[in-house]
């Protein structure tokens, strides 16, 4: 019984002396997608104006690390991004008591960035009621 097993599973089998099963065929990756610069520009102006970086990312059929950096490169203050000075004043404003909200609004951001930005300067976080944790 085993041996008729073993001989059907052989049947099944490639044959080991014909042509061998290749590997399947793999997408090549093409080069990325060249922004002109009236793009670029159109791309900052409609930033400016209130466009979120994935909303433009897939207006322009780019990554969304890709308008990011052509925004840094271009010198555009990305929003939610602080500067150092604004996460000192950011610093200053908690130990006030403002609220993560209320020093997100301030400079146009979230409060988990503000949080974030607060916690690599060591600032210990208040629970939500206020009280030191």
């Amino acid at each position: 019984m085993q041996v008729r097993k073993l001989e059907a599973l052989i049947r099944k089998l490639q044959d080991p002396s014909g042509p061998t099963r290749s590997s399947p065929e793999r997408r090549k990756s093409g080069r990325a997608r060249q922004l002109t610069d009236r793009q670029i520009g159109e791309l900052i102006k409609d930033y400016e104006g209130g466009a979120t970086i994935y909303d433009l990312a897939e207006r322009f059929k780019i990554n969304r690390k890709t308008v990011s950096n052509l925004l840094h490169r271009a010198g555009v203050q990305i929003r939610g991004r602080l500067t150092k000075e604004q996460v000192d004043e950011a610093v200053q404003l908690y130990a006030t008591g403002w609220s993560l909200a209320r020093i997100g609004q301030r400079f146009s951001t979230t409060a988990d960035t503000v949080r974030a930005r607060l916690l690599e300067r060591d600032v210990q976080m208040r629970d939500t009621q206020g009280r030191e944790r």
